[in-house]
């Protein structure tokens, strides 16, 4: 089940088409997926998942590490979406992201970004599954009426 939080897909759809460089923050998985747009003959778009940073400054960093050839993008758009990474498809939200990629005329980046996607889902479902068993979380509540 996915969270029930509203998400104005048209405001998201607006910032996929509109913007060079998103970052996009997950409920469950901690990295981001960087979405950098921008593409020339030599380099094509990348869509990455990547570790949080601590500041804007330290984002615009790490861009430059991974697309030297790039200068800083005028701005890096935030997005929050709360519901699962799946979800990304079934809104349609994905279709977007890859129409973008795609046109760029670089196919081997449709593939980077699907691979992205797919390592989303996965760490996404990684979380899930050290949740319910307990690894690296506290419960709140035991089932054992015995004090801890």
């Amino acid at each position: 089940m996915d969270n029930d939080f509203s998400v104005d897909l048209a405001d998201v759809a607006s910032a996929i088409r509109t913007n060079d460089v998103i970052a996009i923050r997950f409920v469950v998985v901690g990295q981001r997926l960087l979405l950098d747009f921008r593409a020339t003959a030599i380099d094509p778009p990348l869509v990455k998942m990547v570790e949080p940073v601590k500041s804007i400054e330290e984002r615009y960093a790490t861009l430059k590490l991974l697309r030297p050839r790039f200068p800083a993008p005028e701005r890096i758009v935030a997005l929050w979406w709360p519901r699962f990474a799946r979800s990304l498809e079934t809104t349609g939200t994905w279709n977007l992201v890859l129409e973008r990629v795609s046109e760029t005329g670089h196919p081997a980046a449709v593939r980077d970004a699907e691979d992205a996607l797919r390592e989303l889902v996965a760490l996404e479902e990684a979380q899930q599954r050290a949740a319910v068993q307990g690894a690296g979380f506290r419960t709140l509540w035991s089932a054992s009426t015995t004090p801890r």
